[in-house]
């Protein structure tokens, strides 16, 4: 196998509604927030983390492709591969060279996979948005929750989530390493993957509404790729 070359996608990933990406707190305080976001420990802003990215990916791609089952809920495997029909296996196998099959190295099957082709960076909030916010605006928002107990109505375990309010814009970018025995088509499945996290969310309760995101500005090699993003349909 050679390295060809690494493809570079970069886009401006925008917030829909609140993100709530866990963090621990430091320390306690009584009326404080029960559950707080991550923020880098030096500047103490939000950012998505890349692992929240690929792992969010990965796992819509592992549903979309039908392995799930296969898998026991967890990543696709040399193993699993070797035990695929021939109606999931070119899916799982291109979830297997975008993210790896850490662990079964020493297999015939993740030496003829190779290594992992995408590379995820952190998201940080973007310059340009954060330089339009006012003097003293906090960069996040406290979101009170109840549950109602169904027959009396009474509002019971209130809890306060962090959350980085919607219109929030981040720099994302992730990379794809291309090796010589590689398809195009693995371009196309980055782009899948990324309209699958669109469709669903990011972070912690995206059932109840939170982290609906969209990716703004999309490029690849500094080449926007807008309307080939547009056009993609994860399920056709």
């Amino acid at each position: 196998m050679q390295l060809k070359t690494i493809h570079s996608f970069q886009a401006q990933l925008e917030l829909v509604s609140g993100l709530h990406i866990g963090g621990s707190n430091g320390e306690m305080h009584i009326g404080g927030v029960d559950n707080g976001v991550i923020k880098h420990p030096y500047t103490q802003q939000p950012y998505i983390p890349g692992s929240s990215l690929k792992g969010r990916m990965r796992s819509l791609l592992e549903w979309r492709a039908g392995v799930v089952g296969e898998t026991q809920g967890k990543p696709v495997s040399a193993k699993v591969l070797d035990q695929l029909g021939s109606d999931k296996k070119p899916r799982a196998e291109a979830i297997a060279k975008l993210f790896g099959l850490s662990g079964d190295a020493d297999s015939a099957t993740a030496e003829r996979i190779g290594p992992t082709r995408l590379s995820f960076w952190d998201c940080s909030l973007s310059a340009d948005w954060l330089g339009d916010r006012q003097p003293g605006e906090l960069l996040t928002e406290v979101k009170s929750e109840n549950t109602i107990d169904r027959i009396t109505g009474v509002a019971q375990n209130p809890r306060q989530t962090e959350r980085v309010p919607a219109g929030a814009i981040f720099d994302f970018r992730l990379t794809l390493k291309v090796l010589d025995s590689d398809s195009a088509a693995l371009v196309d499945d980055v782009l899948a993957g990324l309209r699958l996290i669109e469709m669903d969310g990011l972070g912690g309760s995206s059932s109840r509404g939170y982290g609906k995101v969209r990716f703004n500005q999309l490029t690849l090699n500094g080449e926007s790729i807008w309307d080939r993003f547009a056009a993609v349909q994860p399920f056709a």
